[in-house]
């Protein structure tokens, strides 16, 4: 499948079945987040994979997981990001990003359902999982086997917004 075919196939699960993600596929979804960009290759990213029951239940208390088998909290330590040096802004989120969307990508290609959780209570995870004080949870993305009819590749025809809506060129003109 090229590129944009995978785009638009992707699509955030919300509902999976109890079937574990077997441990090739895992690795493989942990190498695409190994291998991701990072602002001057720093590699800030911290990956606490989650697939026991235990754990499942602990993260449960942080986090809607949507009864998904498999949850990777993509964490990051501040300081070992790049940081600007016009004004101090780290890279942490978007190096973050770049992981957990590499990792959702290759999950994807996998034939494994995911969806990017970004609401949940970071202290809670940081305190369950005794997270050192330096590594902090920016992203959880949950994976697994979807259950269900999964959405439409042809959605973003209509659930987008066009390029002329989004792109600008040489100077922006709204």
């Amino acid at each position: 499948m090229d590129f944009l075919q995978l785009a638009k196939t992707r699509c955030s699960v919300r509902k999976y079945l109890p079937r574990k993600v077997e441990r090739e596929k895992l690795l493989k979804i942990l190498e695409a987040g190994r291998i991701a960009p990072t602002a001057a290759n720093m590699q800030p990213q911290r990956l606490l994979v989650v697939e026991e029951d235990e754990g499942l239940a602990k993260l449960r208390k942080a986090a809607n997981i949507y009864d998904a088998p498999l949850a990777i909290v993509v964490c990051s330590e501040r300081q070992v990001a790049w940081k600007r040096p016009f004004d101090g802004q780290t890279t942490v989120e978007i190096d973050a990003s770049i992981v957990t969307t590499h990792m959702m990508l290759e999950a994807a290609d996998l034939g494994l359902g995911t969806v990017w959780v970004g609401y949940f209570k970071p202290d809670v995870i940081a305190a369950e999982f005794r997270l050192p004080a330096s590594v902090e949870p920016i992203a959880i993305l949950l994976a697994g086997y979807a259950a269900g009819e999964q959405a439409s590749p042809d959605r973003h025809e209509r659930d987008r917004k066009p390029l002329e809506e989004l792109v600008f060129y040489e100077s922006y003109q709204a």
